[in-house]
């Protein structure tokens, strides 16, 4: 009787890893899955915290796709070793800051370890020949192989047929004619196999969760970064904020995250004793958080720009709270004409141009809650 061989998935909530990990399971292959925990994906909870995205599924994706394929799933918590990859990417970064060589290599890698100490045979992704322009090249993929330590223990499923044969097909764990020759960026060949495997509900068809491709939420971090002397360490609620309300940046010296909406002034409520926030006493108006050390003159500005955003952004004043982050308060009576400006200043990526800085009235939108 031969021996079931046990292979395990990076599974990203994707509709590339189910299909991968589908193709290899119904061979006859124990398959588990593996999600690492980066702090940069994160869109469920984007989702459950915004209004406007309430018809958006308010679900961790890749414990979803598990539960669909009927496996268990591994989350594995890597935000502290996954800092030097962000940090210091050998192969630097794509289109924003986002290193997915690096990243894809690293968790290859942190796979193979996992593999070697749980006693299965090889891994799965979901990657396809020509999908992604940095990281899923026919180039590269050898380059994610050999520096991840996988070698020939990784398998392709969706693209198998255009690599060398790996050691699951070449030992007959799995059948290299039942696996797929899916190349570039067309979702057809993705789609006619959800036709076939029967398969009604998927997420992300076209791309990933990943906030580091996204280029506003790059534009933040790099701002983080600089506002810090180009201090590049971060922490979770770092890297969290970053995705929540509007981030202001009227001065070197400070921000300002403004909530765009009830679910995010909610968020940002967990965060006032770490942060000095203001407040509309007056009117109807955001959560504003203030990150940075401002002067008596820039706390004078911080509430002109939050009455701005408020339902007060009409009337002649409005008597607007300070709280300190050790709850002591003052208040302060903004007047609103003429309406505050304030300019943003440029942002630098590594290796990049400087991106154009601009000029924004704080009149120029309002909160709604």
């Amino acid at each position: 009787m031969n021996k079931q061989r046990k292979a395990v998935a990076l599974i990203s909530g994707g509709l590339d890893s189910m299909l991968a990990a589908k193709t290899v399971m119904d061979q006859g292959v124990h398959v588990e899955g593996i999600n690492f925990f980066t702090g940069f994906c994160v869109e469920g909870h984007t989702h459950a915290i915004r209004a406007k995205a309430k018809a958006k599924p308010k679900r961790n994706n890749a414990l979803w796709v598990a539960e669909q394929l009927g496996i268990k799933l591994h989350i594995v918590d890597v935000i502290d070793e996954y800092k030097d990859v962000l940090i210091n990417p050998k192969h630097g970064y794509g289109a924003n800051m986002n290193p997915c060589l690096d990243c894809k290599i690293f968790m290859v890698n942190k796979a193979k370890q996992w593999i070697a100490e749980n006693g299965f045979d090889f891994i799965i992704t979901g990657e396809v020949i020509g999908q992604r322009p940095m990281s899923q090249r026919r180039d590269t993929m050898p380059v994610i192989a050999r520096e991840s330590g996988a070698d020939d223990l990784l398998l392709r499923p969706l693209c198998a047929k255009y690599l060398p044969p790996t050691v699951p097909e070449r030992e007959g764990w799995v059948d290299r004619d039942k696996l797929h020759d899916f190349s570039g960026r067309s979702r057809k060949p993705q789609m006619e196999l959800v036709k076939q495997y029967g398969i009604s509900d998927y997420a992300q068809p076209a791309g990933g969760c990943c906030f580091l491709t996204d280029p506003n939420y790059s534009a933040k971090l790099v701002d983080l970064w600089q506002a810090r002397d180009n201090n590049r360490e971060y922490e979770l609620d770092d890297i969290m904020l970053l995705k929540v309300g509007r981030h202001i940046r009227p001065a070197a010296n400070f921000k300002l995250i403004v909530a765009r909406e009830e679910g995010e002034g909610r968020f940002l409520e967990g965060y006032r004793k770490e942060y000095i926030s203001l407040f509309s006493l007056s009117h109807s108006g955001p959560l504003v958080l203030l990150d940075g050390t401002p002067s008596a003159e820039d706390l004078h500005l911080a509430a002109a720009i939050t009455a701005r955003f408020g339902q007060g952004r009409n009337a002649e004043s409005v008597e607007v709270t300070i709280t300190q982050k050790d709850g002591s308060e003052r208040r302060l009576r903004s007047s609103l004409s003429p309406a505050p400006t304030f300019r943003r200043r440029g942002i630098y990526e590594p290796g990049r141009v400087k991106r154009q800085a601009f000029v924004m009235s704080a009149a120029g939108d309002s909160y709604a809650g």
